[in-house]
């Protein structure tokens, strides 16, 4: 985060016309600089010294900053009194977004590896989950989910096939397939769970043998109410938090 064009960004943040108290502008800059991929995850950020003189604003305003992003989660402190981007990914359950979408707010290229993607009749379990018959087929995504390159989750997603009639089509995001065809979900119900992680999911996700898995199931509705997708989706517990706001 030492570049002038990082600098650049944060400068404009806190020039920004508004009523937020400056620390607040830093922190937005700083958390703008991360999803534009300038503050790479795991990088060290500069000093408090470097940003005050870089930014010509006190230690206060910046160690303020700081403090509230540290509290967020998008900042560790270190040893050696280092402060660095963090390397665990949050994901907000209060707005239902796609992998994709998570990965890219937060400067993270998403990717896929397809495991399987297939045509065949619905087990009980996912006609319950759709809504649907047992005469009716449904298409089964099955794909090892990346940020980076790096193995965050399993997800397999069921949609009834009159959705998606090629499995085949469908590239990296399953949501900008369904957008581009007009059935992009506008509701969604979640259920998460943990439970331990098997063999062959530590072999894929790359984690050791007493990992856990956060798993979320995903029912999404379009605006009729059809049920479009039914998804489990199995986070590494080591680099996955999930977070809800909560108001009173």
């Amino acid at each position: 985060m030492g570049d002038q064009t990082t600098f650049d960004l944060l400068k404009q943040a806190l020039a920004i016309e508004s009523n937020e108290p400056l620390y607040r502008k830093l922190e937005d800059g700083i958390k703008a600089a991360i999803g534009a991929a300038q503050i790479r995850h795991g990088a060290v950020i500069p000093s408090e010294r470097m940003l005050c003189e870089a930014l010509n604003i006190s230690r206060v305003t910046v160690r303020k900053a700081i403090d509230g992003l540290v509290s967020d989660g998008f900042l560790d402190r270190r040893q050696g009194a280092k402060t660095v981007v963090s390397s665990r990914l949050e994901k907000s359950l209060a707005t239902m977004t796609s992998f994709s979408e998570d990965m890219r707010s937060r400067g993270l290229e998403p990717g896929c590896r397809w495991i399987s993607r297939d045509i065949s009749r619905p087990s009980p379990a996912e006609m319950m989950a759709l809504g649907i018959s047992g005469s009716e087929k449904i298409v089964r995504l099955r794909r090892l989910r990346t940020a980076d390159n790096v193995p965050i989750a399993i997800e397999t997603a069921t949609l009834p096939a009159r959705f998606v009639p090629d499995p085949h089509s469908i590239q990296d995001s399953l949501y900008e397939y369904l957008e581009a065809n007009s059935a992009l979900p506008v509701r969604a119900l979640q259920r998460m769970q943990a439970k331990p992680a098997s063999e062959e999911e530590r072999r894929l996700l790359g984690t050791p043998e007493d990992a856990s898995l956060l798993i979320m199931e995903r029912r999404c509705f379009l605006a009729d109410g059809q049920i479009v997708e039914f998804t489990q989706t199995k986070y590494r517990g080591d680099v996955y938090d999930f977070v809800i706001e909560l108001m009173r």
